[in-house]
């Protein structure tokens, strides 16, 4: 970081070097500029073509100065951006630091809030120490010792959390600086820009030229090119910012990771120091009983320690507030930083407007300038007037004050006239340079000031941070030094709780017997109160569903209103609308009362005058007036239908809104009956509580007894010490009290335990009353969570074996996981075919409905219906059995799979026995090993044991053989034949001797290494010794300093008390030096144990090594049984080689044994000489031959060996090759397998496929079903359709016929009743009105005739056409018909069959699955077989890989055997050598032997001592030779390894050419750089000179700011010392506490000592009370149990009783399914049924009440549309018409008769006036209309209404059949009123119930349409709603109406009637 800051300050530097560089550039370049103003002021020019030519010159050198100005002025404002964007680098880094102090500052809050919970636990621990220490003044008390706390000194590291912050400080300090420059620099260019504002606005002349249009473009040109820099540079700044910010965090981060170090280092030290406490207390109570005396002296000094501990505990509390106190006035401190840090950010956003103004400005500058230019051209074209100038001018600053006065002169001079040279405008564009240059140096000092400013700002948070960064420090000194106090205290503590530990370890352990069941009791409670939980959840869940409820129906209830003010509105319209049709009728009444005159009138005329063209005019102007009402008529019925439409839409809306109320009331209902429910359970949860509130209450007022009993046997104990204290002799007196203290403790503890066994058992007794409360399922769930933890504990111990297993049973449960998709398909499909097969039902039952109507025929349906359903019923009840068996067929898979495992485990058990066993077995091997050795040795010791006895027996011998010349002869053939003998057994058994060398060579080398490792753990070992010992005798100087201490403290007069004990504690420590010495010795010996075990376990590894190799050949024999005969033979060598070296130690003693017999013969020759003796050295000859026999055979059955060797090697060769065939053919089976496994999984994929193929088929199946019934409706729709148009078109011409025949008629008629009499004149008049008016209708019709003639013609021409075609459409349709009805029955067949063949397919699935289900376990059993044959495969290639390797070992051992042979070889010389020897040595002694027959023995024993020299030259010689090839190895090895070196060597002489290029080529830039550096210190110098002045100003700045600090620091001081008054007063009162809680400590101790009486006492009650109270709870839990039983046992037969129910309702199974378990949800149904009873009630007699009400009541629409058809009928049959009105209305028949048989005139001259010809308002002709061929529009409202009961009859949706009658088993009341038949509609539900069954509503919430009849319904049962109607007409004829048969019947016989 500071490295980077470096970096960045350099850059910075050479920036402004850069700017003054520039500047110095611009002051030189202003310099010349004057200098030749002043001297081209000189020269004079006469012409005015010259003068131009000089003017534009000086134009031209003025614009070029102008862009050198303007390129300055760019790369300054560059350099401006530049600092700007370092500056807010630097607040950036600046925000971060102070986030990391935050930080840090936390950190070290949280330290503080640790430390002060530890000195709290330490002052607790304090406290109890002071009452240990009153309460062991008498007893056990050592002054402990201040263990560790001088040796520990702990580091404050906190500076390296730290260490770059001062780098970072210095470059934020520079960077203000910068910064402050930089606003320097912005100031000035703010100037610069209003002095060229000025200048713009004094020179603006209109008028340009077009070099200013060139200036434009370069402008513009200027322009881009900076807005691409400047997007450059922003691009780069935002690359250094996130460098900038990424190594900040690295800081921040490693800072962090310190400051964990710290810690985690801090944490380690007092974990130490406590363990090291604990020890030192442990120690110290192992003296305890030897020091009693002692320790009553140190008790004494304790209590003065007592003191000087409160001293120490008020001082840390002292610390503690001051710490606390500077804490917060470091928070104040950091509140003010950032409130600075805020300011700072204000100013850099004032700073960035600035920026953003001067490039505004910079702008309009430009602009200004070229303004400037132009005017500046116009005034040296105006200007002609001459002028001298001065001409000696030498300093720039003289030029520049004549500058001013000229322009002073010019301004006077401009003033009288314009008459100036063209001079004068470069003289004022000089002063204006020179003006510029002063604003730009006054903004420079204005920017400096700032920079000075902020700096000055910035030092002072700089010195603010630094000061609260030494305050962290000191604190964190204070925290240590407190910590190091605690621990002290902790030492003193720790040791006096030990003395209170055993006797409470003993009195716990009672208690966590009784603990472990409440434990358990707690868990069951735990339990209850999670499931109140819940039910909480619930209930919220409810109460939040309760309130979307409202929020809908609120809703709903505005939509209701909005709807009802639309229905108000449509309501006034019509009212409206109903006004002007009555006002319309009364004028069309005046109107035809008029005409009506006006007809008789012209009647009148035309009986009078025939002027018959006049009466004609009129009439057609009334035509046409009446032609005008009527469209206004037709109009306004138009509107009125409109109207009535938009009514009818209103009201299905309400309808719909209704519906929606009522769903809504529903859900409520729902909601307040859960509601209700848990209200219930809440109450329950209350009525626990308050029990156990009294229970509580109880205990409490038993505990108060309790109390007040302790009270007195505390005052009792009081009394009794009171009594001990009067006796006698103090040394009682003081045993008594400490007895007594012990007995207080102990008093108390049981107290405290008592309690807390009081506890126990009213926790166990809630709990008891809480498990009663709680259901009987738990103990079902405890039984299972006991299980569990067994599996648990058994999983525990399988949790390694698991690990491998795990592997394959994810695999199994991917498997599942597929198996389980599949069902869930199949469940899926099974659901989509159920789906499909309703539809299909529906659609078919549909086809029949509409047959049944084509037909016009009812049909009972029922039993159809109920066939089908229970067809469908089987067939769910097969596909269900199906299911089950599947999931039986899962759960055996599972159960296999469950079975793999438990055979796996017991597999790996099988495994680690047999590892067991050849552990075991290698164990046997070694043994076997040790005693053969142990063999070895004893023979190698009774053969020197043989070898001594021979030896005496040859000195014996000496003295008397004496052997002939003969004899001498027989010997020497005798050697030479050994010796021969001997060559030959050499040439044979080399190469086994050689093998033998060197096994025997490779064990030596092993046995090296293992001893070499055994000095290097002996080594170790002494090391860890050392550092143990070196760690005592560090603590041993310790204790000395610690010693040292305190004799320092006890120089002191206040310890001298002390003395005494501290050489007690002295002695002490020699004791425990002594023990830890004696301990060392222990360690000693251990270590030599260790040593001694070490040396036998690597013997033991060394066999096991062995044992390892023939492990390995017996795993060889698992994989392949074939390999026991090479094995076997591989014993066989192992035993021969063993045999062989048996024989070769025997050969060798021969050997040895001959040559001490020669010795001997020799020895024995010179002293005896006697011929006895011949026979001996014959016998001895014999014995000889003998052997070398023996040898002979030896060395044959060696070469037999030898070759079977050769054999069994060839053999494991070739089985090798076996193994590797075997191999091969594995792999093919394995290949083959994988074959077979991915051919089944094609086979089951194919199978799916084939399965999903028939779905898709069935679905098609179904869609071409639905498509055809869809066709057959089409044609039904259109055959009606037909059939309408024909009814309508008959008619049609029916009435037109008819009504040209009435009208010949009349016309007849009117012409010859005009001669009749007058008695039939009024009947004409009345007949010619009524004609005028039907002619006048009938010409209007006639009109409309001929339009509809016209288009009834061309309508006749087409429908004939049609009618043709539709008649061979319909041949057509109906043979379509017939065709479809035989598909359809064939369909139904193929349905059938499909049915069947699904029932087989099905069932063939079924078994398809289960053989798929055997195919998948056969499969899982071959992967495990694979995985097995892997695994074996996996053995193999280890073996075959170990096969290689040992086939490498043997090469190697080849090899080696190599060598050895050639060893051999050399041995062989070697023997040859000995042989040669042995051979002179016998030529000697034959000679000797010869020498001595004639006496010479002296000669003998100096040839013996040759030999005996020429013997040693020869083993040395062999020496030197094994030496020299062992050397020249040796040099081999090192020339190998020169080599190599010499190989590393060369390759770095190459690297270090390169590294010295490289240098070179770096020197040299590296002195080009300096070059350059001293270039660049040279410009620093002179900036550096102009940098010291600048500083010198600030110098002054600084020392003010200064002065400002020192006073801010008295004031911080004169409040931190507030502070510590504060702190002060506190201290005081903490000491004060301290006394008091010292008071009730004592207090406590006392009342301890009488508890510890009482516990006693108390103990014997209490065991007594436990075995009470454990029999009544075993009572009441057998009680329970029996309970539970019952209760279990009523749920069972409930549960019967539930079924019979579900078997009763079928159709609300599901619904039921949930009510089946608890009793309590019976009776809440019941309690909704006897709602609902009521409910039904209250409806049936508002019902009754309605029928009541209207009964009486006519409809107004009825009336109307009878009235309408009264009109409607023809005159004949009207009478009956107003009968049935009459009868409607209630008129009695003789009325109505008596009314009828009156003229007609009485009732029709009053219709007739009232209505006054309304009916030719009709477009309909008089001809009565069948019922039938009526339109839907002009049907009448009986009709409709018999439609809509019709409708409402068959309920779309028909709700469940549970009703009211059906919840009788259930416990519910009979209503009574149950019907003796059940009803139509019910049977009607009942059939539509199978159809559809909706398994989510609720029985309750079914219509009461559908649930109960609201009237008992009698047997005739037609609709309910038409009986009362029915009785309401006397008038009409009792109808004998079918049981079966519908309303709508009913009504159209009554219509008919």
């Amino acid at each position: 970081m500071a490295s980077w800051l470096g970096g960045l300050g350099s850059g910075l530097g050479q920036s402004l070097g850069q700017v003054g560089g520039s500047l110095s550039s611009l002051t030189g370049q202003i310099s010349s500029f004057t200098k030749d103003i002043l001297l081209e002021g000189a020269e004079e020019v006469g012409d005015a073509a010259t003068e131009l030519h000089v003017s534009n010159s000086r134009l031209r050198e003025i614009e070029s100065i102008n862009a050198a100005q303007k390129f300055e002025n760019e790369r300054l404002k560059k350099v401006c951006s530049d600092l700007e964007e370092k500056h807010e680098a630097a607040e950036l880094q600046i925000k971060q630091l102070s986030i990391e102090y935050r930080n840090q500052l936390q950190q070290k809050e949280v330290e503080i809030s640790h430390l002060k919970a530890r000195q709290n636990a330490l002052q607790e621990q304090l406290q109890k120490v002071q009452t240990a220490a009153q309460s062991a003044q008498l007893g056990a008390g050592v002054l402990p010792p201040a263990a560790t706390s001088a040796s520990y000194v702990p580091v404050v590291r906190h500076s390296s959390g730290f260490e770059g912050d001062d780098m970072d400080f210095g470059d934020v300090i520079w960077s203000q600086q910068e910064i402050n420059r930089l606003s320097n620099e912005v100031s000035r260019l703010e100037s610069e820009v209003d002095h060229w504002k000025q200048i713009a606005l004094s020179s603006k002349v209109q008028g340009t030229n077009d070099a200013e249009q060139s200036e434009i473009c370069k402008l513009q040109n200027i322009i881009k090119e900076l807005k691409q820099n400047l997007s450059q540079e922003i691009d780069e700044h935002q690359h250094e910012l996130s460098v900038l910010q990424d190594a900040h965090r690295q800081k921040l981060v490693e800072i962090s990771h310190r400051h964990r170090e710290e810690l985690s280092e801090y944490e380690e030290r007092i974990e130490e120091l406590e363990n090291q406490l604990q020890q030192d207390g442990v120690s110290a109570d192992a003296m305890d009983g030897s020091k009693i005396s002692e320790q009553k002296k140190n008790a004494q000094s304790l209590e003065g320690g007592k003191v000087e501990e409160l001293h120490v505990v008020k001082d840390l509390e002292d610390e503690i507030r001051k710490l606390n106190h500077k804490l917060s006035s470091a928070q104040e401190e950091n509140k003010i930083l950032l409130k600075e840090q805020e300011l700072a950010k204000v100013e850099k956003i004032q700073i960035m407007q600035e920026y953003e103004n001067l490039k505004s400005d910079f702008s309009m500058l430009q602009s200004s300038i070229a303004e400037k230019d132009a005017l500046l051209k116009e005034q040296e074209k105006k200007l002609q007037s001459k002028t001298s100038l001065p001409e000696d001018v030498v300093r720039l600053q003289q030029a520049l004050l004549e500058a001013e006065n000229e322009l002073a002169r010019l301004s006077s001079l401009s003033q009288e006239g314009l008459q100036k040279e063209p001079t004068s405008a470069q003289h004022k564009n000089e002063n204006v340079l020179s003006a510029y240059t002063e604003d730009q140096n006054s903004e420079l000092s204005q920017l400096r000031q700032d920079l000075e400013r902020k700096e000055h700002e910035l030092n002072e948070s700089i010195a603010e941070r630094e000061i609260l960064i030494a305050e962290l420090e000191e604190l964190d000194k204070q925290n240590q030094e407190a910590t190091q106090h605690m621990i002290t205290l902790k030492e003193q503590l720790s040791k006096q709780h030990t003395e209170n530990d055993s006797i409470i370890k003993q009195l716990k352990f009672d208690i966590d017997l009784e603990r472990k069941k409440v434990s358990e009791l707690e868990i069951e409670k735990m339990e209850t109160i999670k499931e109140l939980d819940s039910q909480q959840e619930k209930l919220s869940q409810c109460s939040y569903a309760l309130n979307d409820l409202h929020i809908s129906k609120q809703q709903l209830q505005d939509n209701i209103k909005d709807l009802q003010e639309q229905l108000r509105k449509a309501q006034d319209c019509n009212l409206r609308n109903k006004k002007e049709i009555g006002e319309l009728q009364q004028r069309l009444k005046e109107k035809e009362e008029e005409l009506s005159v006006s007809l008789s009138k012209l009647t009148e005329k035309s009986n009078q005058e025939s002027n018959y063209t006049c009466q004609d005019l009129i009439l057609k102007e009334r035509e046409v007036e009446i032609a005008k009402l009527q469209n206004d008529i037709s109009e306004n019925k138009q509107l009125n239908e409109d109207l009535e439409k938009s009514l009818s839409a209103l009201r299905t809306e309400n309808g719909k809104l209704t519906a929606a109320i009522e769903e809504l009331k529903q859900e409520l209902s729902d909601a307040v009956s859960e509601k209700s429910k848990v209200y219930l359970e809440k109450d329950t949860v209350v009525e626990a509580l308050k029990m156990e509130k009294r229970q509580l209450e109880s205990e409490l007022n038993q505990m108060e007894k309790r109390l007040l009993e302790q009270a007195q046997k505390y005052k009792q104990t009081i009394e009794e010490l009171s009594n001990a204290r009067s006796m006698d002799t103090t040394a009682l007196q003081l045993e008594h009290e400490r007895l007594v203290k012990l007995n207080q403790e102990k008093d108390f503890e049981i107290a405290e335990l008592k309690r807390s066994i009081e506890q126990m058992e009213i926790d166990h007794q809630e709990t008891k009353e809480m498990l009663t409360t709680s259901l009987g399922g738990q103990k079902q769930l405890t039984e299972l969570i006991k299980e569990k933890e067994v599996f648990i504990e058994k999983f525990k111990n399988q949790a390694l074996q698991v690990k491998q297993e795990l592997e394959e049973y994810m695999k199994v449960s991917k498997k599942q996981d597929v198996l389980k998709q599949n069902l869930e398909e199949k469940d899926r499909s099974l659901a989509v075919m159920k789906e499909e097969n309703n539809h299909l039902k529906e659609e078919i039952e549909r086809l029949k409905d509409q047959q049944s109507r084509s037909t016009h025929v009812v049909e009972p349906k029922t039993l159809d219906i109920i066939i089908e359903l229970e067809s469908e019923v089987t067939q769910l009840k097969v596909i269900k059995n199906n299911l089950e068996e599947e999931i039986e067929v899962h759960k055996k898979t599972i159960e296999d799979q469950n079975q793999t495992t438990v055979q796996l485990q017991q597999s790996l058990q099988e495994q680690r026995k047999e590892i067991d066993e050849s552990k075991f077995q290698c164990e046997q091997m070694n043994v076997t090993h040790e005693r053969l050795s142990l063999e070895k040795d004893e023979e190698i010791k009774n053969l020197q044991k043989t070898i001594e006895q021979i030896k005496t027996q040859l000195h014996k011998e000496r003295q008397i053989i004496q052997t002939d010349s003969s004899d001498l002869f027989q010997e020497t053939k005798v050697q030479t034949l050994n010796g021969e003998n001997g060559n030959e057994k050499h040439d044979l058994s080399k190469a086994e001797i050689e093998r033998l060398v060197k096994g025997i060579k490779e064990r030596e080398m092993e046995i090296k290494l293992l001893n070499e490792k055994n000095v290097s753990l002996s080594q170790q070992i002494d090391q860890l010794s050392k550092d143990e010992v070196g760690k005592l005798t560090r603590i041993i100087q310790e204790k000395d300093l610690e010693i040292q201490a305190l004799n320092a403290r006890v120089s002191s007069a206040s310890y001298r008390q002390d003395v005494l004990c501290l050489q007690q504690q002295l002695q002490a420590y020699v004791m425990e030096r002594e023990q830890v010495l004696a301990v060392l010795s222990e360690k000693t010996r251990e270590n030599s144990q260790l040593k001694t075990e070490y040396r036998n376990i690597m013997d033991m590894v060394a066999a096991k090594e062995a044992a390892l190799v023939r492990l390995q050949e017996e795993n060889q024999k698992l994989s392949n049984r074939s390999e026991n005969s090479s094995q076997d033979m591989s014993r066989e060598t192992i035993q021969n080689l063993s045999r062989i070296i048996r024989e070769k130690d025997i050969e060798i003693d021969a050997l040895s044994q001959k040559c001490q017999t020669l010795l001997t013969v020799l020895q024995t020759s010179s002293t005896g000489t006697d011929n006895g003796s011949g026979g001996v050295n014959s016998n001895q000859f014999e014995e000889l031959l003998q052997e070398r026999d023996k040898l002979k055979q030896q060395v044959k059955k060696m070469e037999e060996w030898k070759q079977q060797v050769i054999t069994t090697v060839q053999n494991m060769q070739h089985e090798s090759a076996h193994l590797q065939e075997e191999l091969h053919k594995l792999q093919a089976q394995i290949s083959v397998e994988s074959d077979s496994n991915s051919k089944l999984q094609v086979d089951y994929n194919v199978l799916i496929q084939s399965y999903e193929q028939n779905e898709k088929k069935l679905k098609s199946f179904s869609q071409e079903l639905a498509q055809v019934q869809h066709s057959i409706e089409q044609l039904h729709n259109t055959k009606d359709l037909l059939l309408s148009k024909l009814d309508l078109i008959t008619p049609s011409v029916a009435t037109a016929s008819t009504v040209s025949q009435l009208s010949g008629v009349q016309c007849s008629a009117s012409e010859l009743f005009s001669d009749e009499s007058k008695l039939l004149q009024k009947e004409l008049e009345q007949l010619k009105k009524k004609l005028q008016e039907k002619d006048s209708t009938i010409r209007t019709l006639q009109e409309n005739n001929q339009q509809l003639s016209d288009s009834v013609a061309t309508a006749s021409e087409t429908e004939r056409k049609s009618q043709e075609g539709t008649e061979s459409e319909m041949r057509q349709i109906k043979e379509k018909h017939d065709v479809l009805q035989k598909s359809l029955r064939e369909k139904d067949i193929l349905i059938k069959s499909k049915s069947d063949q699904l029932l087989s397919v099905s069932e063939n699935l079924s078994n398809k699955e289960n053989e798929n289900e055997l195919l998948k376990q056969a499969v899982t059993n071959l992967k495990e077989r694979n995985l097995i044959l892997e695994m074996d495969i996996r053995k193999l290639k280890e073996e075959n890989e170990k096969i290689v390797a040992t086939c490498r070992e043997k090469e190697t051992e080849f090899q080696a055997l190599q060598e050895t042979n050639m060893q051999f070889s050399m041995m062989l010389k070697e023997k040859e050598f000995e042989s040669h020897s042995m051979k002179e040595k016998a030529l000697a002694f034959e000679k000797l032997l010869k020498e001595k027959e004639q006496g010479k023995t002296g000669e003998l024993n100096q040839l013996l001592n040759e030999v005996k020299s020429m013997q040693e030259k020869a083993v040395t010689f062999q020496q030197e030779r094994d030496q020299v090839m062992v050397a020249l190895k040796q040099k081999q090895m090192e020339s190998s390894a020169l080599q190599s070196e010499i190989q590393h060597l060369r390759e770095k002489e190459q690297r270090l050419n390169q590294e010295l290029e490289r240098l070179r080529n770096h020197l040299l830039e590296m002195e080009d750089s300096y070059t350059r550096e001293a270039l660049a210190a040279e410009d620093r110098e002179v900036k550096l000179r102009k940098k010291v002045l600048i500083l010198e100003e600030k110098l002054v700045s600084s020392s003010t700011a200064v002065e400002n600090a020192s006073h801010r620091a008295s004031l911080q001081v004169e409040s931190l010392q507030e502070q510590l008054n504060l702190v002060s007063k506190q201290r005081d009162e903490t000491v004060l506490q301290l006394t008091i809680s010292q008071d009730q400590v004592k207090q406590y101790a006392l009342s301890l000592a009488n508890l510890q009486m009482v516990l006693e006492q108390f103990q014997q009650e209490e065991k007594a009370m436990y075995s009470a109270e454990l029999e009544k709870h075993q009572k009441q839990t057998a009680e329970w149990k029996k309970k539970a039983e019952n209760l279990e046992e009523k749920v069972v037969s409930l549960q019967e009783s539930l079924g019979e129910a579900n078997a009763a309702l079928d159709a609300a199974s599901r619904l039921t399914e949930q009510l089946d378990i608890k009793e309590e949800q019976i009776e809440e149904l019941k309690k909704e049924g006897e709602i609902r009873r009521e409910m039904l009630e209250d409806v049936q007699n508002k019902l009754m009440n309605l029928m009541n009400s209207t009964e009486g009541k006519v409809d107004k629409l009825l009336m109307r549309n009878l009235f309408v058809g009264h009109f409607h009928t023809p005159k004949n049959k009207r009478p009956e018409v107003l009968r049935l009105m009459g009868s409607i209305l209630g008129i009695k028949k003789e009325e109505l008769d008596q009314l009828l048989s009156e003229d007609q005139r009485g009732v029709t001259r009053w219709v007739t006036g009232w209505l006054g010809g309304g009916t030719g308002a009709k477009s309909v002709p008089s001809t009565p209309l069948r019922p039938t061929y009526q339109n839907i529009f002009n049907s009448s409202f009986s009709e409709l209404f018999v439609k809509f009961l019709e409708t409402e009859s068959c309920p779309s949706l028909p709700p469940p059949k549970l009703s009211v009658h059906d919840l009788k088993p259930l416990g519910a009341a009979g209503t009574g009123k149950t019907s003796s038949t059940p009803s139509n509609s019910q049977m009607q539900d009942s059939a539509v119930l199978g159809m559809s069954r909706r398994p989510d509503t609720n029985p309750f919430l079914a219509p009461r349409s559908a649930a109960v009849p609201l009237i008992t319904p009698a047997s005739s049962s037609g609709h309910l709603l038409m009986k009362p109607i029915s009785d309401a007409l006397p008038t009409f004829t009792p109808l004998p109406v079918s049981p079966d048969a519908s309303a709508g019947a009913v009504l159209k016989d009554l219509l008919k009637q």
